[in-house]
């Protein structure tokens, strides 16, 4: 029987098997995120030894890349620009690349964390997300109570948020997004929360009753795909 997941006009048929890995892949157990380029091709962002396994919407492998490059994949932000950015938690890095693979840029000292608890970026960082006015914002993470925000030159203008339990508070920021108002949503993971924060990192409210949320997505926006095109070099 069939797994349906999803309610109201947002319900999904389980298609058991549809990536085929051909001999010698596989995912390790971990798909830690994926995501979908204009063509409906499927980034699946996973932990084995080829880390972005590229499938067409039918789940046939077109491509892989990564190897050698990534230590713990974390997170996926499909950039309307068609670049994607690739959190690294293993490595302490964001790396924005070109959809074969080949690296633009790179946020972080590769294998280098920050210290545990510093604020500094980055320990661990879980996720990226662009705002309408073009600046970054990443959430660090397993090792940090902290959001980064950078300008679209990649200067690091501030960071907000340390451990607990309060209001602006937090217990692994593990996902980020931002909306087309600027408002930015942080998903607080062990404190079973979405907290939302203006574009300032001033803290606005919360949504709770929920339990470790670990993803977050908004819909593109024309803003968003300005915002991208700002960190893409030439």
């Amino acid at each position: 029987m069939a797994v349906v997941l999803g309610t109201e006009g947002y319900r999904y048929e389980v298609a058991d098997g549809w990536a085929k890995l051909p001999p010698g892949y596989e995912f390790n157990a971990d798909v830690a995120a994926v995501g979908v380029d204009k063509h409906d091709n499927v980034y699946a962002f996973n932990r084995g030894k080829h880390p972005m396994c590229v499938f067409d919407r039918d789940g046939n492998l077109l491509r892989s890349w990564g190897e050698g490059v990534f230590v713990r994949p974390h997170g996926v932000f499909m950039a309307p620009d068609e670049t994607v950015w690739l959190t690294d938690d293993g490595d302490h890095t964001v790396r924005q690349c070109t959809l074969d693979g080949k690296v633009l840029q790179t946020f972080g000292i590769p294998g280098k964390p920050a210290p545990y608890m510093s604020g500094e970026p980055f320990h661990r960082c879980t996720h990226t997300a662009f705002s309408p006015q073009g600046d970054l914002y990443i959430s660090d993470g397993y090792g940090n109570s902290r959001v980064h925000k950078f300008s679209p030159n990649g200067k690091l203008l501030f960071s907000w948020g340390e451990p607990g339990t309060d209001p602006g508070q937090f217990n692994i920021p593990h996902n980020i997004c931002c909306d087309a108002d600027g408002w930015v949503y942080v998903a607080d993971r062990e404190n079973h929360r979405v907290q939302v924060f203006d574009g300032n990192g001033k803290y606005e409210s919360q949504w709770v009753n929920m339990h470790r949320p670990s993803g977050l997505y908004m819909e593109p926006r024309n803003a968003e795909l300005r915002a991208a095109r700002q960190y893409l070099q030439p």
